[in-house]
């Protein structure tokens, strides 16, 4: 019997109907699959995952391959944005055993729920692909556990033994090494050895925006001493790559935000899926590009995906939805494509004609069927800023006419706590006290409906559904972005509402003391991605390399180094020291998968400010003044005490002399 009809995930309602007996994680699946005596298999997706939908189709709804998993095993739907503890530890036994992985996960486990096997997408039948058929697949291991079980024990000991020795292991890279600020620049030039300089971004296709690629690069620009030609390269690469993006069809030209990847090395077509943290992360580097070029396009794109995020992502809550699918009536990509009689159609034929020379709309299309998604391929701005209007009329067209993606209404702390962060960087850049308000928004909800207090001290919530409340416990990721966004908000917050900052630090010390007890591992540096006593397959990893989201460790850092440069306690100084030693091979070998990480140690050498205003002071002016230059980590907050002058800055251990002259703050603050 199927058992998701009564599950808050979207995802699994999304296979509620089907005919295969799917039972929600937990205890009574492993319980049934022991006294079956039959493997498990689990099944990881996600609400908006192209491929999760394909699958699903032609083999989960398929009467007779649904009777073929029921028999064999004890099947298993998971959420990966609701346990993505689950999903970690499987998704990295199937890169063992495949050498890659992806989404639809699908593993094969002892009743113990230690993986044995496990792929991706499979199809239902042979299609002379080299994929083995889904039954096919399913007979085979069915066949083999009765027959050759001891085989299949041996190989998930094998791959257990791997997945605790990494965990052990303890270290981006693989081991400890004594961290060199040296170690940033070779870094860069390492993410840069990959740069594609004619389409920008980084490797070749699929291609997704390393937002925490560009954002390190941008920060290690800012350190003292760094080469002129490096610097050149930098702001290069980051150039070439923003505009690509911004140009292409993983931007959403007509009604903003941005899809999760695209398929070609050109950012042409994407897999239309929109993700909340796709956004949050590229807001921030749009943001960030802008501040330091001052490109009206980049200020363009924070415009309009904070258009977007606000239309068609906020809860009436105050927070951010997860994502918005990307097939519409069945058909991947249908509610952002055109044919140049539609275009016409929408907005006449004379604007019309504009709209298909700039945004490449034509009869051949550049999609299927004669469609094109949209690309801008007019580099005149000035162009792009005339056809508002057009845009504006195209967006409102498909809104009226066409099927809207499905929107999966999940509230992840997570991806909330990194909008709130790139919400109050961008308002307090471009002077929006909108945006900021939005941030603020954001920071209340997550506090008020997802942080408990109990007699052991705070408890975090990972999830929000607004028909079930707030569910599973948080993991280290939720609880490190969540300090790192109050603190953003700390920072930020006294040019909106004077003295309110107070708030906002209290909840981000509140919450990095409790990550700092919940995930700590006593024996080794870093920190769990699971607090102790989580019940988690195999083992409790520690989290060094970012994916598509930072990792955990990397942003404890970010909250790490800001928490002290704002509090001067040198407990957070000590930690953020003793994790660095982990990212030194990582730093030499595999940098871009450690951006995240990186960027913490190069903000942190770089120098974090602290400006205290005094109370009446001008805030407008300082904040116009200090987004003249390039980004880098700056707290602003109404002094506590009576200060004598305006402003006085601290940078790490040192502070300035009170002034009330800008001029001397600001040339304070470049050095």
């Amino acid at each position: 019997m199927n058992g998701l009809g009564q599950e808050e995930s979207l995802y699994l309602r999304q296979h509620a109907e089907q005919p295969v007996d799917w039972h929600p994680w937990g205890d009574a699946a492993f319980a049934e699959a022991r006294e079956r005596d039959v493997p498990l298999l689990v099944s990881i997706g996600y609400s908006a995952c192209h491929w999760c939908h394909v699958m699903a189709h032609e083999c989960f709804d398929d009467g007779y391959i649904a009777g073929l998993m029921n028999e064999h095993f004890v099947c298993v739907k998971v959420d990966r944005e609701e346990r993505p503890d689950v999903d970690q530890v499987y998704m990295e036994a199937v890169q063992m055993i495949q050498q890659q992985g992806g989404w639809p996960l699908n593993v094969f486990c002892l009743p113990d729920g230690r993986p044995f096997f496990g792929g991706t997408y499979f199809p239902p039948k042979d299609r002379g692909n080299g994929l083995v058929p889904w039954p096919q697949l399913i007979m085979r291991i069915a066949d083999f556990y009765k027959r050759s079980r001891a085989e299949l024990v041996e190989n998930a000991e094998a791959i257990e033994k791997n997945i605790l020795q990494g965990t052990l292991a303890g270290a981006a890279g693989g081991g400890f090494a004594e961290w060199s600020g040296a170690l940033l620049p070779e870094a860069a030039q390492g993410i840069l050895g990959n740069h594609d300089d004619q389409y920008g971004g980084f490797g070749q296709a699929p291609k997704f925006p390393q937002s925490m690629c560009l954002h390190f690069l941008m920060a290690v620009r800012g350190l003292p001493g760094m080469d002129a030609a490096l610097v050149k390269r930098l702001d290069v690469a980051c150039g070439t790559t923003l505009r690509a993006m911004a140009h292409g069809g993983l931007y959403d030209q007509f009604g903003g935000g941005f899809a999760r990847y695209s398929v070609d090395a050109h950012w042409l077509i994407p897999h239309f899926e929109k993700m909340l943290y796709d956004n949050a992360l590229l807001l921030q580097s749009y943001t960030r590009g802008w501040q330091q070029t001052k490109e009206r396009l980049y200020g363009a794109v924070v415009e309009e995906t904070v258009g977007w995020l606000e239309r068609e992502m906020r809860s009436d809550c105050g927070g951010f939805y997860s994502a918005l699918d990307a097939d519409t009536d069945g058909q991947e990509g249908l509610y952002y494509v055109w044919d140049p009689e539609t275009v016409d159609a929408a907005v006449g034929p004379s604007s019309g004609r504009r709209i298909r020379a700039a945004y490449n709309i034509t009869p051949e299309g550049n999609f299927e069927k004669g469609l094109s998604n949209p690309a801008l391929v007019e580099g005149d701005f000035s162009v792009r800023e005339s056809l508002a209007d057009e845009r504006e009329q195209l967006r409102l067209y498909r809104e009226a006419n066409r099927t809207y993606p499905g929107r999966d209404s999940k509230l992840s702390t997570f991806w909330n706590s990194l909008t709130m962060r790139a919400l109050a960087e961008a308002g307090f850049a471009f002077g929006r006290r909108d945006w900021l308000e939005m941030a603020v928004c954001c920071g209340d909800f997550l506090w008020e409906r997802l942080v408990e207090a109990g007699a052991d001290g705070l408890s975090l919530r990972s999830v929000y559904y607004e028909s079930g409340g707030a569910q599973v416990d948080g993991f280290l990721h939720d609880y490190a972005t969540a300090a790192d966004g109050y603190l953003t908000l700390a920072g930020t917050v006294d040019w909106l509402e004077p003295g309110r900052s107070g708030v906002y630090m209290e909840r981000a010390l509140a919450l990095l003391d409790r990550a700092l007890d919940l995930f700590v591992d006593p024996h080794s540096p870093g920190f769990f991605f699971t607090a102790e006593g989580t019940s988690t397959p195999v083992a409790r990893r520690k989290e060094w390399f970012d994916n598509a989201t930072p990792s955990g460790n990397a942003t404890l850092m970010h909250a790490l180094s800001g928490a002290y440069a704002l509090t001067g306690e040198g407990r957070y100084a000590e930690v953020f020291s003793a994790l660095l030693p982990a990212y030194t091979d990582g730093a030499r070998k595999v940098a871009s998968g450690v951006a995240h990480g990186l960027e913490a140690a190069a903000v942190d050498a770089a120098g974090i400010g602290v400006i205290s205003v005094r109370a009446g002071a001008d805030m407008e002016c300082l904040r116009a003044a200090l987004v003249e230059g390039a980004w880098r980590r700056t707290f602003v907050r109404v002094a506590e005490a009576a200060l004598a002058e305006d402003y006085q800055l601290c940078m790490g251990t040192h502070c300035a002399l009170p002034t009330s002259d800008l001029s001397v703050l600001l040339q304070d603050y470049s050095e």
